[in-house]
């Protein structure tokens, strides 16, 4: 059973010590995790800080309902200040103050096994590229005249050179002339995007093709 080292209402400045320097080891961690999963400079110093900071706080607000209302008040201000993070920058927030939270306290062995299993999970997720889109994922643009049916005109192309294709989008272009279909596309081989985009030309009259990376949005909460 886990034993705060704290007693309720009073600390000890051993025990403070004691809290603050296990939190900031742990920080120190965290933020070399971090550095593992993402290249930033700014943010590794504030997850080594963060759980000591926690940690502070919690002690001031131990049993004390006002310090605690004001606490959650300045956090809701720092909130609504603050630039929106990636789902990865708040995953490590939550991460380093879970770790604050547990040795503010005084759990002090519940914060190393957090920082222990949650650090060791980022890792083998990262490691694994858990979540990520295939790096043969593309953009295709083709433009065909407006007279030519593209109902699976492509079809049998897409697939000799892809593993899936989906049609995103269609719209008129050179004052309604021409079409212009972009389409999500994964291909089989690299390699053979040329070979690829050459019988795509054949197809659609030697008209424009474009084939580049997929732009996505950046993934915030």
């Amino acid at each position: 059973m886990l034993k705060s080292i704290f007693h309720v209402g009073t600390f000890e400045i051993w025990s403070v010590l004691l809290a603050f320097a296990v939190s900031l080891v742990l920080g120190l961690i965290i933020a070399m995790v971090y550095r593992k999963c993402a290249v930033c400079h700014g943010f590794p110093i504030i997850l080594a800080l963060m759980p000591m900071l926690v940690t502070a706080v919690i002690m001031i607000v131990n049993g004390n309902l006002g310090a605690s209302v004001a606490v959650l008040g300045a956090f809701g201000l720092v909130r609504f200040r603050s630039a929106p993070g990636t789902a990865k920058e708040i995953g490590f927030l939550f991460f380093a103050m879970a770790v604050g939270l547990s040795v503010g306290m005084g759990f002090l062995s519940l914060a190393i096994l957090i920082t222990f299993i949650a650090g060791t999970a980022f890792l083998l997720l990262e490691k694994a590229d858990f979540g990520n889109v295939s790096s043969n994922e593309r953009l295709l643009k083709i433009t065909i005249p407006e007279d030519l049916d593209y109902d699976g005109i492509f079809d049998d192309l897409f697939q000799k050179y892809t593993t899936h294709s989906d049609l995103d989008r269609v719209k008129t272009t050179n004052m309604g002339t021409m079409y212009e279909l972009s389409y999500l596309i994964e291909m089989r081989n690299m390699s053979q995007q040329k070979e690829f985009i050459d019988e795509l030309r054949c197809r659609n009259g030697n008209l424009t093709i474009m084939m580049g990376l997929v732009k996505r949005e950046k993934n915030e909460l």
